[in-house]
């Protein structure tokens, strides 16, 4: 259920505050207070800069612990893990919600809510130790029961969609709580090479299931901050969270703004409306911030691919493999990356990076970039133009592809690209320009014949949980596309548990993917954090760009 909250006065809104967090268990109240006195004047001092409702208040903030922060909205806005994927991604970004395990820069994992485990010789028992003196926001324990009540509300509430939790833990896995150890017992029915990997991905992120009440837009969990005051369209005021188990909260309050528009950040940036913005994909707006020493900039390895789902399945256009090779063969990938995104891709063929250990150097591209080549394939399997209004058909249907995605990223600019490119052989692009919301639901439905997005693609430290994309076993197929040996091999993959066997491995898959021209793949993307120098430290973009708020971020006036 989402909550607008109007402009009133701060007594009533005090008080409200306080009446839903005295419900919890630590019932002090401190939280709501906080939202009020500096979220809501914070919000107040720039609600006419960016033109959005926020909180009116009278406190002076000058010199206060706040901040503001520039974002892409997706997924709505929303932080319940189990309503779709980019909503998981927010509860752990917001720095709302944690994990068992988290990743560090390097993706190696590190113990977090759980603080040590055991594992059996066979990989399929794992006993987790739950950290001792950890709460939720409200106050209440974390305790091995809460955990266990997280997992299975996730899988209640999300197995359907597409944070699809059966992709990190099976549905037949077996779990047991024991609050008197502290231990959560998870026994599987398929060996895990790593579960903790798995654990550590934020559709698993651990929320308090007996006290959250608005699971969309205030979602209670053990992370620094506490999600308050969303407006729809126009971001979340987060306060600190008193009852947080990892030290103090440096912010007392950070606005969330959301930006869709890269030029908005940097020019936010630059008249001091923001404190940090993630991703300005503006090539020239970047290169002006690298250059100003007001600023500073970070860069993350690029292990993000930008890249169109192609829909596979029977009934539509690109179920048909020569129509796919020639969409290929059509597309100037060293152009677009180079010149239309300015740089901020690196034109690679394969669906996994080309800096990642994963054999790209012995890969072979069957459809290189030849548009002539790709009139003649479709020439030759009569898919051809016979009314003369220049977009071929095939069996009787205008080849004219249904291309969904979003501005952020630069997807839109490729796909204006790849609108273009194709028409210069005779295929139709219908091009629909949503938000990310729209574009992920169209995963779910099919409504798409091209899916433009951009995917971490060592999620779970390795591309496992990618890669599931393309198997037709994985429950989370979201192309329509089967080939026999490719379910096999990522069969195999997760029961794997030499890293060479696993790269060869990889190395396979990917092949096959190439051979059966079963992806769009743009290049490789850099993500990027920009922070003012004169208001903040600490903040930088992370590998998995999980974690945008963090306790590493602090205000340098202190």
């Amino acid at each position: 259920m989402r909550k607008k909250i109007q402009k009133r006065s701060a007594f009533v809104l005090s008080l409200m505050l306080l009446v839903g967090s005295a419900a919890g268990c630590g019932g002090s109240g401190n939280n709501a207070a906080t939202a009020d006195a500096s979220g809501e004047s914070a919000a107040a001092d720039r609600e006419s800069e960016v033109n959005q409702e926020a909180y009116q208040g009278e406190q002076d903030i000058s010199g206060a612990r706040t901040m503001t922060f520039g974002i892409q909205n997706y997924g709505g806005g929303g932080i319940d893990p189990a309503s779709e994927i980019n909503c998981a991604w927010n509860v752990s970004r917001y720095g709302v919600g944690e994990c068992l395990f988290r990743f560090d820069n390097s993706m190696n994992v590190v113990n977090w809510l759980c603080d040590e485990y055991t594992v059996n010789d066979e990989h399929t028992e794992w006993v987790f130790h739950i950290r001792d003196g950890v709460k939720f926001s409200d106050g209440c324990d974390l305790t091995a029961e809460a955990v266990k009540a997280s997992f299975e509300r996730l899988y209640e509430a999300g197995a359907g969609g597409s944070s699809a939790p059966q992709k990190f833990l099976e549905e037949e896995a077996e779990i047991t709580a024991d609050n008197a150890s502290g231990n959560v017992t998870v026994k599987t029915v398929t060996p895990y090479v790593d579960l903790t990997k798995n654990l550590a991905y934020p559709v698993m992120v651990i929320l308090d299931t007996e006290h959250t009440t608005d699971y969309a837009h205030a979602a209670i969990g053990t992370g620094p901050y506490v999600a308050t005051n969303f407006r729809e369209e126009v971001g979340y005021t987060m306060v600190a969270n008193e009852y947080y188990w990892g030290g103090k909260v440096p912010f007392e309050s950070i606005e969330l703004m959301y930006m869709g528009d890269a030029s908005a950040k940097a020019m936010a940036l630059k008249s001091g409306q923001l404190d940090l913005a993630e991703n300005v994909t503006n090539i020239s707006d970047l290169r002006d911030l690298q250059a100003d020493p007001s600023f500073t900039v970070t860069i993350a390895s690029g292990v993000r691919t930008g890249l169109a789902h192609m829909n596979m399945s029977e009934g539509k256009l690109l179920s048909n493999k020569t129509l796919r090779e020639a969409v290929l063969m059509a597309l100037d990938d060293d152009t677009m990356c180079s010149v239309t995104v300015g740089g901020l891709y690196t034109s690679g063929y394969s669906v996994l990076p080309s800096n990642l250990d994963y054999g790209y150097e012995n890969l072979t591209d069957p459809d290189p970039y030849d548009p002539e080549a790709a009139k003649k394939l479709l020439d030759d399997a009569g898919i051809v133009d016979s009314n003369g209004d220049g977009i071929r058909e095939l069996n009787g249907q205008e080849v004219i592809l249904h291309y969904v995605t979003y501005d952020n990223r630069c997807l839109k600019d490729f796909a204006e690209a790849i609108q273009t490119q194709l028409s210069d052989i005779g295929i139709g692009v219908d091009l629909e320009i949503g938000d990310s919301a729209r574009q992920w639901d169209s995963y779910q439905s099919g409504d798409f014949d091209l899916n433009g997005s951009n995917w971490t693609t060592v999620g779970t430290g390795d591309p496992s949980e990618y890669l599931a994309a393309w198997c037709s076993t994985s429950g989370a197929d979201y192309c329509g596309y089967k080939n026999d040996e490719y379910d096999k091999l990522f069969n195999e993959l997760a029961v794997t548990f030499d890293n060479d066997a696993r790269r060869e491995i990889v190395q396979k898959m990917q092949q096959i993917l190439l051979d059966d021209a079963a992806a769009v793949v743009h290049g490789y993307y850099n993500s990027s954090m920009i922070s003012r120098n004169a208001t903040i430290g600490g903040a930088a973009i992370h590998t998995a760009d999980y974690y945008w708020i963090t306790t590493d971020m602090y205000p340098v006036s202190e």
